[in-house]
């Protein structure tokens, strides 16, 4: 047999969540329990294709003036429209004066990179912060985009499971200008803890004190407290500042459209000056990585932001998710009260959004896998969609045997 030229490669580490993904497929345990992939799940434990969105694939799917056309290069533009909008509000002046606008990619992931390419080749930034901790996909994102430096800043306080603001701030105080920050427009993943109002103007002043960029990230408009215009205020106080920024805007989870890859990188400037040139070098960046974007779930989510009747519906679908993620922290709490579990649990209570940041140590979440089924991440981030009313109980009696078998400051 001859020599390969691929001899010797490596094998790369296996991507955590999905790993532990497959592994609860093929567990044949009547009562596993799936607590991983950030995906909403009904109280069946179910997927959830949101009624809205099967009412609108009906109504493409008997469009006559639907085809399989490519899109432009920069996407379709019904849908960055309004993306942009349900970001920064109708009556943004950003929009109205041309200063912001949104080019369709491959969902957050897509977006990110996308943004992070264009301000490495482009503006010759380098370096990147990303909080400590984040969602473990940032950092690969801007390596592959072109950043040499990476650094994490200061944002979960172990202790007193909130955001370690001091320290947030210290580390961003001391970060070199023009140095890239990834900040969590909303349900920060992994740990649920928003900065407040007033935090988020704080941030704003370092920002613009130290002459940083910000990228958003934007994964979950709605997800955090049911309600649009509240998910998205940091991201419009940013605006209302004149600050400029990236946001990387998802579609999957307030819409369901895990597969479907419909994402939006917000560019927002304060003046409509170099808009133009910077149109044109994301399109040439797009155009080398992908060319085009798909286009079912970007006219999915354009036709229901573009009608009034369809967009107050899914409203009513994303306040029901939010709902049942707020009934799920309640009932975990209750149980685990009422057990008498070692620590203190009301940070479950207090964290918003999709997931749970638990404080459960690695030993615990090997032993919640091993003895019970349950499968979460080391790092003991919890999927709150995957919790139910039939297995509730059951995941808190698991919790409360790991921590006692266990002993952690929880």
């Amino acid at each position: 047999m001859s020599t390969s030229r691929f001899t010797g490669i490596e094998v790369g580490p296996p991507i955590e969540i999905f790993a532990l993904n497959k592994i609860y497929t093929d567990d044949s345990f009547e009562q596993k329990v799936n607590l991983t992939i950030g995906a909403y799940r009904t109280n069946d434990g179910k997927p959830w294709v949101l009624p809205v969105v099967k009412k609108v694939e009906k109504l493409l799917a008997h469009d006559e003036l639907q085809n399989h056309e490519y899109l432009p290069v920069l996407g379709l533009d019904a849908f960055s429209k309004s993306a942009v909008e349900m970001l920064l509000g109708k009556k943004s002046s950003s929009i109205i004066e041309g200063r912001a606008f949104g080019v369709q990619c491959l969902s957050g992931t897509g977006s990110l990179r996308v943004g992070a390419e264009f301000l490495s080749r482009i503006l010759k930034y380098d370096t990147v912060y990303y909080s400590s901790p984040s969602w473990e996909n940032h950092r690969l994102i801007f390596v592959n985009g072109g950043f040499k430096n990476t650094h994490e800043y200061r944002y979960w306080n172990q202790t007193g499971r909130n955001i370690d603001f001091d320290g947030m701030i210290e580390d961003l105080s001391n970060a070199s200008e023009n140095s890239v920050v990834i900040l969590h427009a909303c349900a920060h993943n992994p740990t649920g803890c928003d900065p407040t109002p007033e935090q988020w103007m704080k941030i704003a002043d370092v920002i613009e004190e130290k002459k940083l960029f910000t990228f958003f990230d934007s994964a979950y408009q709605g997800f955090a407290t049911g309600n649009l215009e509240n998910d998205a205020f940091a991201v419009r106080l940013f605006a209302e500042r004149g600050i400029e920024f990236f946001c990387a805007q998802s579609f999957a989870k307030n819409f369901g459209l895990y597969n479907e890859r419909a994402g939006n990188l917000v560019v927002h400037m304060n003046n409509t000056n170099e808009v133009i040139q910077t149109k044109s070098q994301l399109t040439l960046i797009v155009r080398g990585m992908y060319s085009n974007p798909p286009n079912h779930g970007a006219r999915i989510v354009a036709t229901v932001l573009g009608n009034e009747d369809l967009y107050e519906e899914w409203k009513d679908h994303i306040r029901t998710m939010s709902g049942r993620i707020k009934e799920m922290r309640k009932a975990l709490y209750d149980h685990l009260v009422s057990l008498k579990t070692p620590g203190n649990w009301e940070h479950i209570l207090n964290q918003i959004g999709m997931f749970s940041y638990t404080g459960m140590s690695e030993r615990q979440v090997e032993y919640l896998k091993s003895h019970y089924h349950i499968y979460m991440p080391r790092s003991a981030r919890m999927n709150m969609c995957g919790l139910n009313e039939k297995n509730v109980e059951y995941v808190a009696n698991a919790f409360n045997k790991a921590v006692n078998e266990f002993p952690h400051n929880v």
